[in-house]
Formats: C-alpha cells, structure tokens, sequence
C-alpha cells in the first residue's frame, strides 16, 4: 500500500478554499510564538489571565501578601 503524500491530502468538495487556506498557513505558523507581555515586577513572562501583567509568581506573592493583610486587620479587631 502506497502512502499519500501530506501535499496532496484529499478534503471534501464543499470546504471553502480561503478557509482551507487559513488552515494551512496557521499550521505552518504553529512552532512562532506569540508575542507576550512581560511582568511589571520580574519582567519574566506575563500570565495570560493576568490583568495587571504580573507573571504568576508574582501575581501569587501578591495575592498571599493581600491575604496576610487580611488576616492582621481582622486580628486587631
């Protein structure tokens, strides 16, 4: 049995071909990483949920440090 060559895959009649060609070149691109936003504090990679542009570390250091506060306030109390 004989092997298809990747270039010459069969795909059904009713794709459109600017969608078949979208497809293709986001698979030729899929190794390129994108752009990413740095920490504001470590300047290491950004989380990509955080809104601040902290990386998660600092973003945990940040959230733990609120907490500690917390439960100062709540003790004096």
């Amino acid at each position: 049995m004989k092997r298809k060559n990747n270039d010459e895959a069969v795909f059904p009649e009713g794709i459109d071909q600017a969608l078949l060609d979208k497809a293709k070149a986001a698979l030729r691109n899929e190794g390129v990483k994108p752009l990413t936003r740095r920490c504001v504090i470590c300047n290491s990679e950004s989380a990509p949920n955080s809104v601040e542009n902290l990386c998660w570390v600092c973003r945990r250091l940040k959230i733990s440090a609120w907490r500690d506060s917390d439960q100062q306030i709540s003790a004096q109390e």
